[in-house]
C-alpha cells in the first residue's frame, strides 16, 4: 500500500491515538464485539497507542435472530476487563435490573444493550469506521479504512467474529438458486418465511432455536438431523454452582462452560490445550460441547415441530421453485422432503482465506493447519505482529474461544504478548 510522505505524519498522528506526543505505531484492534472490546480494554493496561474498529456488537445485532437467548448462563457470559465493575450483573444493577442465575435465559437483545454499555464505558475511542484492507508495508502493516483513511500500524488483533467462517457445504448449497437455500447467520429477522416449509439442518442449539422461532414466525419448520436423537442440556440444580451439593460439585464441578470435568479442562485449561497434537485438538473443539440444545428450549421443540433423525441427505435440487431434498434414514431407506427454503444450520468453520480484508498476499504469509492460524501461547500468528482471537482461535485454545467465557483468557494474554512483542521491536 503506498503512503507518501505528506499524508504519512498525519496518519501517524492520527494512529497514536490515546499516547499524546506518542510517535510509537498503533495496534489496530479490528472488530467490536465481545473479543475485541476485551482485548482493546485490556490493551489499555499496557500503554500502547491503539485503534479500535467496528460496530459495537454489530454480529450480534445483525446476524442474530430477534428472540433469540443466549446458551451460556449470566456468569459466563462477562465481557473481560482488567478491573472490576464491567460485568453483566454491573449491567443490569446500573440499569435498575436484579441479579439473575444460571436459571436465566439471557435474551439477545440484553446482550446486546450489555455489549454497548461496556464499548461506551470501557472502550470509548472506539472507531465506527470499517476496515478495508489489512496489507504488509516495509514490516508493519498498513491498514486503510471505507472512509480512504490510510495508516500503518505496529500490530493488527483480528476479531472478526463469527460470521466470516459460516459453513455452507458447497454440496448442499452449491446445487441451489441463492434465494432457495441460506445459512442461519443470514437471518436476524424470521418473520418472511412466515407461511412457508423451511427445512433446517442440523442437531445443536442454532437448528433447533431457529426451527423454534420460526414455528414462532409463522412458519413451517422441519429439523432434519444426522445424529440419531436431538439431546437437550438439563436444567441447572440451582441458581448458583456453590449451592449444589458438595458431592454433586465433586462428581460434577461447575465451569463456564457447565459442569462436568471435561467442561472444567477445557474451560480453564486453553494454554495446556495448545500443547496438544493437533487433531486431539480438533477432536476436543467438536466433540467436547457436541451439538444439543439448551434446557430451556426443549418445550419449544418436542412435539410441536417435526424432527427427522438418523437421516443423511444424499441429494439436493431445485424443482419449480421448490426444494428437493433426497435422504435416507439409518436403515437405508429413501425418502423426499420438499421445502420452500433450506436452512443451513451447519455451523462454522476457520479459515482465514475468507478474510478478504487481510491482502491476498498477506494471507499468503500465515501459516495454517486445516484453514486455522497456527498462533503461538500470545494469539501471535507466523506473521510477526498479527493475532487472531475469538473463534479464529478456538482450533489452538480450544471451546472456551468459541464463548464469551474465553474474553478473559484470550484478552490477557493477547494484550501482554503485543506489549512484550512491541517493547522488543526497533
Amino acid at each position: 500500500m503506498p503512503m507518501n510522505t505528506g499524508s504519512g505524519t498525519r496518519r501517524r498522528t492520527a494512529g497514536s491515538r490515546g499516547v499524546p506526543g506518542s510517535r510509537r505505531l498503533p495496534t489496530a484492534v479490528i472488530g467490536a464485539g465481545p473479543y475485541g472490546l476485551a482485548t482493546a480494554a485490556w490493551l489499555s493496561t499496557e500503554g500502547a497507542p491503539r485503534r479500535v474498529f467496528g460496530e459495537p456488537m454489530e454480529c450480534w445485532r445483525a446476524n442474530m435472530p430477534d428472540g433469540m437467548y443466549l446458551k451460556s448462563v449470566p456468569a459466563a457470559s462477562c465481557i473481560s476487563a482488567p478491573e472490576s465493575g464491567y460485568g453483566l450483573g454491573d449491567f443490569r444493577s446500573a440499569r435498575g435490573r436484579g441479579p439473575v442465575g444460571d436459571r436465566y435465559p439471557i435474551p439477545v437483545e440484553e446482550m446486546i444493550a450489555y455489549g454497548q454499555w461496556f464499548q461506551e464505558r470501557r472502550v470509548p475511542e472506539l472507531e465506527r469506521g470499517r476496515v478495508r484492507t489489512v496489507s504488509r508495508v516495509d514490516g508493519r502493516f498498513g491498514v486503510t479504512l471505507d472512509s480512504g483513511e490510510e495508516f500503518l500500524a505496529e500490530n493488527v488483533v483480528m476479531a472478526t467474529g463469527l460470521v466470516p467462517f459460516a459453513h455452507e457445504p458447497a454440496e448442499l448449497a452449491g446445487p441451489l438458486p441463492a434465494e432457495l437455500v441460506s445459512h442461519t447467520s443470514r437471518h436476524h429477522d424470521l418473520g418472511p418465511f412466515s407461511g412457508r416449509r423451511i427445512a433446517v439442518l442440523g442437531a445443536g442449539q442454532s437448528a433447533l432455536e431457529s426451527a423454534a422461532l420460526l414455528r414462532e414466525a409463522g412458519a413451517l419448520p422441519t429439523v432434519i438431523a444426522r445424529a440419531a436423537f436431538v439431546a437437550f442440556g438439563g436444567p441447572p440444580d440451582t441458581d448458583r454452582p456453590c449451592d449444589r451439593p458438595r458431592r454433586v460439585r465433586i462428581v460434577k464441578p461447575g465451569s463456564p462452560l457447565g459442569p462436568g470435568w471435561s467442561l472444567l479442562a477445557c474451560a480453564h485449561g486453553a494454554g495446556a490445550i495448545r500443547r496438544l497434537p493437533r487433531g486431539l485438538r480438533l477432536r476436543l473443539l467438536h466433540n467436547v460441547l457436541g451439538p444439543s440444545g439448551a434446557w430451556w428450549l426443549r418445550d419449544r421443540v418436542d412435539d410441536r415441530i417435526p424432527v427427522l433423525c438418523g437421516r443423511t441427505v444424499r441429494s439436493v435440487e431445485a424443482e419449480g421453485g421448490v426444494v428437493r431434498l433426497g435422504v435416507t434414514d439409518a436403515e437405508g431407506r429413501a425418502e423426499t422432503v420438499r421445502a420452500d427454503h433450506l436452512l443451513l444450520a451447519t455451523g462454522y468453520r476457520v479459515d482465514i482465506d475468507r478474510l478478504g480484508l487481510l491482502a491476498p498476499e498477506l494471507r499468503r504469509e500465515i501459516e495454517t493447519f486445516r484453514g486455522a492460524p497456527r498462533l503461538s501461547s500470545g494469539f501471535e500468528s507466523s506473521v510477526p505482529g498479527l493475532f487472531f482471537t475469538g473463534l479464529a482461535a478456538a482450533p489452538t485454545f480450544g471451546p472456551v474461544l468459541r464463548f464469551v467465557a474465553g474474553t478473559g483468557f484470550a484478552a490477557r494474554r493477547l494484550a501482554g504478548a503485543v506489549a512484550a512483542g512491541t517493547r522488543a521491536r526497533p
